[in-house]
């Protein structure tokens, strides 16, 4: 095998050599000769091999560069396409925020009877449980306890605990919590037959909602009425929204309706919140 492999190198040798040396003659030579094409039968399928190897070793370095270039050029694009998407969140937060300001503001304009510090949520129920919020206002910007928290979407519940600098907020979603609630809308004849009392109230797929109750039998509320508070125990100013009915009961055992309401602060998402100054309260900061 050895040997056979060395005859065939001593073979190449001397044909490369003899093809060197016709190579003047071949350019010389007007016409073709039989050394001639003898030697193009012979080299021909070399020179296309050699051709072709070469075309392939130029593609596949070629191929190694164009490569390198689109690597580059998706981590510049995949760069570019992170900063756009950091610059949407940022829009759309901005959006939301301009969003929930307007809403404050028309809900400001709208119940000009009353004066409102706005605060931020600093902390919430250790347990997770979406009853009670800590805010960053206290006694020293003027909360006191009893007072209302709101936010433009509607009712979130009432002050509880407060210190100086820091209070407690017990929201609607606690059974604890009662405001009078009304249909929105009801006429002084069916105002008595649509209100209530609205409550915490937890379903069994332990979504918080609240509900309104003690309802008398007559009474024509349905689903998608408006709950809106009654202002009857004059702790809650009257006309704030607090949710939308989506379901009614009959409490046969005791001979009254019960309806079901979906608030409408969302209370996973609520971070800004207003306490709602008594007209009685002066000297209040913001």
């Amino acid at each position: 095998m050895k040997f056979l492999k060395n005859k065939l190198i001593v073979t190449i040798i001397i044909l490369s050599i003899i093809f060197l040396i016709l190579i003047p003659f071949s350019i010389r030579g007007g016409g073709k000769s039989v050394l001639r094409n003898g030697i193009g039968v012979t080299f021909n399928p070399i020179q296309k091999g050699l051709y072709g190897f070469n075309n392939g070793i130029k593609n596949c370095i070629s191929f190694i560069i164009n490569f390198s270039e689109v690597k580059d050029e998706n981590l510049t694009l995949k760069k570019e396409n992170s900063l756009l998407k950091n610059k949407l969140v940022e829009y759309n937060s901005l959006k939301n925020e301009n969003s929930q300001l307007r809403k404050e503001l028309n809900f400001k304009k709208q119940r000009a009877e009353y004066s409102y510090i706005g605060c931020d949520i600093i902390g919430k129920s250790a347990d997770g449980i979406l009853d009670e919020f800590a805010i960053n206002k206290g006694s020293a910007d003027g909360i006191g306890k009893q007072m209302v928290a709101v936010t433009a979407d509607g009712l979130v519940g009432q002050v509880i605990h407060v210190e100086k600098n820091w209070s407690i907020i017990q929201c609607l979603t606690n059974e604890n919590l009662a405001v009078g609630g009304t249909v929105a809308g009801s006429s002084a004849s069916s105002g008595a037959t649509n209100s209530g009392i609205v409550k915490g109230y937890k379903d069994s797929e332990n979504k918080y909602l609240a509900k309104l109750y003690y309802l008398p039998p007559e009474s024509t509320i349905k689903k998608g009425d408006q709950i809106l508070t009654s202002g009857i125990d004059n702790s809650y100013p009257q006309g704030i929204r607090i949710g939308s009915v989506i379901s009614v009961e009959d409490d046969k055992g005791e001979v009254m309706k019960n309806a079901v309401i979906k608030p409408y602060v969302n209370f996973d998402k609520i971070q800004e919140l207003l306490i709602v100054v008594p007209q009685n309260k002066v000297d209040i900061k913001y």
